[in-house]
């Protein structure tokens, strides 16, 4: 159940998207800023109409207002009304709250009632300070959880909220609730951090549906929100980096290490030796490094790529999907115990991806091994999620059964 509440941070190595321009390999290199990215770049003509000047993520409408006096009235101590307000919202079958991977505000998560734990969230907040409770964001460092979007591989993490009862007393509040564990490290944040992940995740959400114009402008926000927050510039990074503008993708990820405290490389290259500055990783870190290294490799900066790529391997091993695509060129090349290796491990991060299966099936039939292709196929029948991936696999395993009777 954890990957279902985890919610949309930061797009990750889009080494599969759309190819970028021929580049002039010593067109980048620290040429453009930070502050170029928000305020010189092409992306900011193409922003349109959007005025978050009224913006309010915890605004409370008069039917949320109506909701929370009847859940728990005016009257209790405040431990009694947060526990009744957890369970209006959470038990009852009044609310009938549904997962749904989108960002919302407040307002918009209450009429909706579904949304992701970034929704519920500010929702929850916005009910609770309404009571008069002391509720506030907190940043929850969950075991890295990918997911994937056509050609890009999402990296997740977790908020939920954080409730000072006074006199030492304190309650979370995760909507999580079936896979929450008390012992991951947490960080109470301010509320334009909590509003910058709100920004970057809505960004991310255009970006996801080719919104150019819309995805920087939400972008740019959440770093006016907080201009140290790694994400929301590693996303402008991948961004420019869609759109051929590598000098500005550049200063984003460099910007997103710098904030992030991370390990740099020194881009003094024409004077000398390259060498890394700074001392610590991170998550994000790494997974600024891994763009950063894609960025330096498609723009022919084969050194400074090697260095990065040396730097983030383990991290990237970690990903299902990345051996997911190590499998497939591990099959293309004829190395099926490779690919068998590989796609074991991704499968034992994501169980239900049906592609995953197909390909074990197909390298074990590759290695002789009929059996077992017949078995990782009916495996991929069964979680394939539409009727016509199913159809396919089903009659791809009734010809691995007619193989046998021949």
């Amino acid at each position: 159940m954890k990957t279902k509440f985890l919610y949309l941070i930061t797009i990750v190595l889009l080494g599969g998207c759309a190819l970028q321009p021929a580049y002039d390999g010593d067109a980048a290199i620290g040429k453009r800023s930070a502050q170029d990215v928000l305020t010189a770049s092409p992306l900011y003509s193409s922003l349109g109409d959007i005025d978050f000047s009224e913006f309010d993520l915890l605004e409370m409408s008069p039917e949320m207002i109506e909701f929370t006096d009847r859940a728990v009235g005016s009257s209790g101590a405040q431990s009694e009304q947060l526990r009744k307000l957890a369970y209006a919202i959470m038990r009852s079958g009044e609310f009938s709250l549904a997962y749904e991977d989108t960002t919302g505000t407040a307002v918009e998560t209450f009429e909706r009632r579904r949304g992701n734990c970034m929704a519920f969230t500010n929702m929850f907040v916005a009910m609770a300070r309404y009571l008069g409770i002391d509720a506030r964001y907190q940043e929850v460092d969950v075991p890295p959880t990918w997911s994937m979007s056509g050609d890009s591989f999402l990296y997740s993490q977790h908020i939920n909220v954080h409730v000072d009862l006074k006199q030492g007393r304190w309650r979370e509040v995760d909507f999580n609730i079936y896979d929450f564990d008390h012992e991951l490290e947490t960080r109470i944040i301010r509320d334009n951090r909590a509003r910058a992940h709100y920004f970057n995740n809505i960004g991310a959400e255009r970006m996801l549906a080719d919104e150019t114009g819309p995805a920087y402008g939400y972008f740019r926000q959440s770093l006016r929100e907080d201009g140290e927050f790694a994400s929301a510039w590693i996303n402008m990074g991948i961004l420019h980096r869609r759109e051929g503008l590598n000098d500005l993708a550049e200063a984003a990820f460099l910007e997103a290490l710098r904030v992030g405290g991370a390990d740099t490389l020194d881009l003094t290259r024409h004077t000398g030796d390259v060498g890394w500055m700074s001392s610590r990783q991170t998550d994000t870190d790494l997974i600024a490094m891994s763009n950063l290294a894609n960025l330096y490799e498609e723009m022919g900066h084969t050194d400074l790529a090697a260095r990065y790529f040396e730097r983030v391997h383990a991290h990237r091993m970690k990903n299902p999907y990345y051996r997911y695509q190590v499998a497939e060129s591990a099959f293309e090349e004829g190395d099926y115990a490779s690919a068998i290796d590989n796609l074991q491990y991704a499968i034992r991060r994501r169980k239900n991806e049906d592609e995953f299966y197909y390909l074990l099936s197909l390298s074990h039939l590759m290695k002789g091994d009929r059996q077992e292709a017949r078995t990782w196929m009916k495996k991929a029948e069964e979680v394939a999620a539409e009727n016509s991936e199913k159809q396919k696999y089903h009659y791809k395993l009734d010809l691995l059964r007619n193989l046998d009777k021949n």
